[in-house]
């Protein structure tokens, strides 16, 4: 038998015996507190069924997971950075092909850094991510 439900009840009962013996003044925070802590369980077993599906879904697709995307669902960065190259290019090459190479490892460096500050935003935020106590 799932222990989830008793533990869920025991901390309704420990959040009302607490409003009974703070008052009415108290009332607020502790129903804040609670919604708060069955708000992270709820997401905690939301995450953990979408994980489930997501496992199956690649177990059919032979261990191919659909292909994930960002917020804005592409980065403008490869476009901006094609369309300035071809400027960049032709200034470059007044200094001939050592000029047009620097251009090019200036055009690569920035959208490598580009990709590497996404990358580090996408860990910071997946290591903000609430966990649950209850889940």
């Amino acid at each position: 038998m799932d222990s989830r439900p008793s533990e869920f009840r025991s901390e309704l009962d420990a959040a009302l015996q607490a409003r009974k013996e703070l008052g009415p003044e108290y009332e607020t925070e502790l129903v804040d507190s609670f919604l708060a802590r069955v708000d992270a369980r709820l997401d905690a077993r939301v995450e953990h069924r979408v994980s489930e599906r997501l496992n199956e879904y690649e177990a059919d697709r032979g261990g191919r997971r659909p292909r994930e995307r960002g917020r804005r669902g592409w980065s403008a960065m490869p476009v901006v950075s094609l369309v300035m190259a071809i400027p960049l290019t032709g200034i470059g090459a007044t200094l001939g092909l050592p000029g047009m190479l620097i251009t090019w490892a200036g055009i690569v460096g920035v959208n490598f850094a580009a990709v590497s500050a996404e990358h580090r935003e996408q860990q910071r935020q997946a290591a903000k991510a609430p966990r649950s106590e209850w889940a």
